[in-house]
């Protein structure tokens, strides 16, 4: 039962300092740090959209099936990529969860389990949450919380043109698995701020072209990709390979396959070659961040892309897009 579940989950948390009211109350309350801004963001993940359940799929289903621990782990990872793109530093988060009614007791226990390995892994408390029961998908819902030096944050809608456009690691062909380990740039994202001045960032959560048309079109600008410079993941490559009939290119997963989570960060020319030169493991010890400059932001509204001869052409934005009526 759930009030059971809920009273030993929370028996487990361990205290923490920054929560003045820690979970088990109508509502935990947060110690704001001094001089600083909070920093909110929700992330809400539904099975059969994001994520393909084990044992409610088929065996050798693509994308690959999710255990439930996965699932916990890919619903704190992805609001917390959501605060690394605002250059803030994570603090807690509170998960909300509609559970099966069939089998519900074994998903939750994975899930938590997945849920307090990353929070863990990552610095972060359970500041607490709601649990649900229906008949329906499994249902997480994540909202993380952080906070900012006034005045810090990293923003979508500040870039500038002539500033140099720098990914943080390869991408493309994450669903071949890397969709279920996503690994936040919280750490990296500190580390950039800190050293380097960043006019504008958004994390990959849809795809390369179509988010970093949301960058330029929030900041009133296009973007000009120089696509020899795209760093494709070898998993776009495996994947252009295993369907063939696809029609795509390893470059065309890279551009709008999503689920990377690495960050664009728009970056004044000086400082995106700074960064670029400086070795990522002074940065973060143990970092698989690797960046690199990928193009510029421009005046011209849309996005182009210029191959290695120099010629530009218009580039076709690609990303995933909920759809609705």
């Amino acid at each position: 039962m759930e009030s059971e579940f809920v009273s030993r989950l929370i028996g487990q948390l361990p205290r923490d300092r920054r929560l003045e009211v820690p979970p088990g109350d109508d509502a935990a309350v947060l110690r704001p740090a001094p001089n600083s801004r909070p920093v909110i963001t929700v992330d809400l993940l539904t099975e059969g959209v994001d994520f393909l359940l084990a044992g409610r799929g088929q065996p050798g289903a693509f994308p690959p099936l999710a255990t439930p621990r996965q699932v916990g782990h890919k619903a704190v990872a992805v609001s917390l990529s959501d605060l690394a793109a605002m250059a803030a530093l994570p603090e807690a988060v509170v998960v909300a969860v509609a559970l099966p009614g069939r089998g519900g007791r074994a998903i939750a226990e994975e899930l938590t389990a997945g849920v307090t390995a990353i929070t863990a892994a990552q610095g972060v408390t359970l500041a607490g949450g709601d649990t649900n029961a229906w008949d329906g998908p499994l249902v997480i819902s994540v909202t993380a919380l952080g906070s900012v030096a006034t005045g810090r944050a990293w923003r979508r809608d500040t870039a500038r043109v002539g500033d140099l456009i720098v990914v943080t690691g390869p991408v493309g062909g994450s669903l071949l698995g890397r969709h279920l380990a996503v690994q936040p740039r919280c750490q990296e994202a500190l580390a950039i701020a800190r050293r380097f001045v960043v006019h504008a960032a958004i994390d990959i959560s849809d795809g390369l072209s179509l988010d970093l048309t949301r960058l330029t079109t929030a900041s009133g600008a296009g973007g000009l990709i120089d696509l020899a410079a795209v760093p494709v993941h070898p998993d776009a490559e495996r994947l252009a390979a295993l369907q063939p009939n696809a029609g795509k290119t390893p470059l065309d997963h890279a551009l709008g396959d999503g689920e990377d989570f690495e960050l664009l960060l728009a970056m004044p020319a000086a400082e995106a070659a700074r960064l670029v030169a400086t070795a990522p493991d002074a940065l973060v010890a143990g970092t698989s961040m690797r960046p690199t400059i990928i193009g510029q932001v421009v005046a011209t509204a849309g996005l182009r892309g210029r191959a290695a001869d120099g010629s530009e052409q218009p580039l076709a934005v690609k990303g995933f897009d909920h759809a609705f009526d």
